[in-house]
C-alpha cells in the first residue's frame, strides 16, 4: 500500500514538472521585415536576373510561439507586383508592363501551410521543408521550399514554373519584348525565396518536431 502511494506521488510530481517546463519553455518571435527575393533566367546559358519586391505585407499567425510551427504555419504575405525592384529602373518598368500587368491579379499571395524539420545535427543550421501555397494569376499551387535557420536568420528557397500558374500570356509577352536581350530564350522557371529574423526569447530555439 505504501509503495503504491509513493509511486502515485512520484508520477504526480513528474507530470507537474513537465507541465511547468512546457509553460516556461522557449518563446520564438519573428522580427523585422520579410524580404522576398526571386531570380528569373534568360538565354540558353540560363543567366540569372535577380530582384526583390519592396511592397510586401506580412501577416503573422502569432506574435510569438514555442516553435517554428506556431509562429510560421498560417502566416501569409501579400506582394505588390508593381513594387518589383531589380536595381534597374527601365527593367523594372518593362517587367511591370509586359509581365505582371498581363496577369489577372495585381498581387501575389502566399501562405505557409506546413513545415517539417529534418533530423537535427549538432553544430549545424536547423533545416527542413516548408509547404507554401502561392496564388498568382488566379491560380493556387503548393510549393515546397527548403529552409535553414542559423544565427537568428530564417531563410527559405524554392522553384516555381510560371506555366503552372497558367501565365503563358505573361511569359510570351516578356519574352517577345526582351527577345534580343534574352537571345531568344526566356525560361518559365523562377527561383524564389524569403528571409527574416527570428529571435529566441529566454532560451535558444529548440529543433522543431516533425509533424505527425
Amino acid at each position: 500500500m505504501k509503495n503504491r502511494i509513493f509511486y502515485s506521488l512520484m508520477a504526480s510530481a513528474v507530470l507537474l514538472s513537465s507541465s511547468a517546463f512546457a509553460k516556461g519553455g522557449c518563446e520564438l518571435a519573428q522580427v523585422g521585415a520579410m524580404n522576398v527575393e526571386w531570380t528569373a533566367y534568360k538565354t540558353d546559358k540560363k543567366i540569372g536576373v535577380g530582384g526583390t519586391f519592396e511592397g510586401v505585407t506580412y501577416k503573422p499567425v502569432a506574435k510569438s510561439g514555442e516553435n517554428f510551427r506556431s509562429i510560421l504555419v498560417g502566416s501569409s504575405v501579400s506582394i505588390d507586383t508593381k513594387s518589383v525592384n531589380t536595381k534597374h529602373e527601365s527593367r523594372d518598368a518593362t517587367l511591370s508592363k509586359f509581365f505582371f500587368e498581363m496577369m489577372s491579379q495585381k498581387n501575389i499571395e502566399a501562405k505557409i501551410v506546413d513545415i517539417k524539420a529534418d533530423k537535427s545535427e549538432k553544430g549545424a543550421p536547423r533545416k527542413g521543408t516548408l509547404s507554401v501555397e502561392i496564388e498568382m494569376n488566379g491560380v493556387k499551387k503548393t510549393v515546397p521550399m527548403k529552409y535553414s535557420f542559423s544565427d537568428g536568420l530564417f531563410a527559405a528557397e524554392g522553384v516555381i514554373d510560371i506555366l503552372d500558374f497558367e501565365a503563358t500570356k505573361a511569359l510570351s509577352s516578356i519574352a517577345k519584348e526582351c527577345f534580343d536581350l534574352h537571345e531568344g530564350k526566356t525560361w518559365s522557371e523562377v527561383s524564389i525565396g524569403f528571409k527574416t529574423k527570428i529571435e529566441a526569447i529566454l532560451c535558444s530555439a529548440k529543433p522543431l518536431e516533425v509533424a505527425k
